[in-house]
């Protein structure tokens, strides 16, 4: 009844919160003679402040409308690729001609974003830095309450099987190159294992493995104590229910988002509830130009999609307390998932320095997992003062880590 009951909240809260937004407002536009009464500002600031921790986050959009090709501004289109009921194949396509878009002859990339919490517009900036080289495609994975139940339900082994019709699709008459950010490290490697196993025609040239949890027991952090601390039973009795009826997706078991955001808050709450009182003071100030940078931050943050049961549940018991990628136990669909299979796949993993989701050495574990890839083609990195989101965010990502993925996709494309 949780989530039923966190709905009917909502409800009753929504007029409270429109209130505030119309009040931030009605203190902010000039037009309206209480913007120029005393104290307007500091009003204003604390009606916003209390519309943004109260008003319900909506996926955001990717909005990259033009990218910056061989000092060109070239517009972008998003195209579907190919739809499936949990994921959408988006192709992040140059406004150009066919003759232009050869003329380029850019490498294909396969963006696997998270399901794990967040949308994947969480990689904007990513896909941005990407495409300046890259014909890049992403995974847009689906809400899981917008989902029918008569659409099934969705596995673990569906997102491995998934990520391998991504790369027939593309791989039919071009090579690929993967690039897997965070949790899809663990179903990629499994994906490209189970092919390489089947001796697949249709192989990437390259896979990119960005702050993910191939064996967790290294340096294991907050994250990984949760889930190997915390027994089988208790995420199946603590944080699954059934959506609402007001949801295509009602009665289908889920991970809800409101209490993944409460998770994520939980692991640093002093953080952000400095950072919310800094966006009041910025208000307070007039300093629009950081309170849009918190805006910007916390439309994103705060914006979190709803998992599958089954599919949440079987990467808790697989990835986080079996190990079983690295212990080599993970059979999918009766075939054993063996990355010592993979021989003509380059390999470039990549880790931060402060990451404090995914530790020191977690991702570079694929390494000895794929000991048949020879050292020639594998490649690894550590971001110097780099955490999490530093991987594949912000100005560490665009100036170093971005230009080292490419130069290992043109040295293996």
């Amino acid at each position: 009844m949780l989530y039923q009951f966190h709905e009917l909240n909502r409800t009753f809260l929504n007029p409270l919160i429109q209130w505030a937004e119309a009040s931030s407002k009605l203190f902010t536009n000039p037009v309206s003679p209480f913007a120029h009464t005393p104290f307007a500002q500091r009003i204003a600031a604390g009606y916003e402040l209390i519309y943004r921790l109260g008003k319900d986050y909506e996926k955001p959009a990717f909005g990259i409308k033009s990218v910056k090709v061989n000092d060109t501004s070239v517009g972008i289109v998003e195209v579907v690729k190919q739809q499936k009921a949990f994921c959408t194949l988006i192709h992040f396509k140059k406004d150009l001609s066919a003759e232009d878009i050869a003329a380029l002859n850019q490498p294909t990339v396969l963006l696997v974003a998270p399901l794990s919490g967040h949308h994947s517009t969480l990689l904007r900036d990513t896909v941005r830095s990407l495409l300046k080289e890259n014909d890049v495609y992403v995974t847009d994975w689906s809400d899981a309450r917008m989902v029918p139940l008569s659409e099934g339900a969705f596995h673990l082994h569906d997102y491995v099987h998934y990520v391998q019709d991504f790369i027939h699709n593309l791989g039919k008459d071009k090579s690929v190159h993967v690039v897997s950010v965070c949790q899809p490290t663990v179903p990629v490697l499994a994906a490209i294992s189970l092919m390489a196993s089947a001796n697949d025609p249709i192989m990437p040239k390259t896979m990119t493995m960005m702050g993910g949890p191939i064996d967790p027991r290294k340096s294991p952090t907050a994250v990984n104590n949760l889930a190997t601390e915390k027994p089988f039973s208790w995420f199946e009795n603590k944080v699954i229910y059934t959506v609402p009826a007001n949801y295509p997706a009602f009665g289908r078991r889920v991970y809800p988002g409101f209490l993944q955001h409460a998770g994520f808050v939980a692991m640093n709450p002093q953080r952000h509830a400095q950072s919310h009182w800094d966006f009041y003071m910025h208000l307070r100030a007039g300093d629009n130009e950081s309170a849009e940078e918190h805006r910007k931050f916390y439309n994103e943050y705060n914006a979190v999609l709803v998992m599958p049961a089954e599919y949440y549940l079987e990467t808790i018991k697989t990835v986080f307390q079996e190990f079983s990628l690295p212990a080599g136990t993970w059979e999918i669909d009766g075939k054993l998932v063996r990355p010592q299979d993979i021989k003509n796949v380059a390999l470039f993993t990549i880790e931060g320095e402060l990451d404090d989701i995914s530790g020191s050495g977690q991702t570079e574990a694929a390494h000895g997992l794929c000991s048949s890839i020879p050292k020639s083609k594998k490649q690894h990195f550590t971001a110097p003062q780099c955490g999490h989101y530093g991987i594949f965010a912000g100005s560490r990502w665009r100036d170093v880590i971005c230009p080292k993925i490419g130069e290992f996709i043109r040295a293996n494309d």
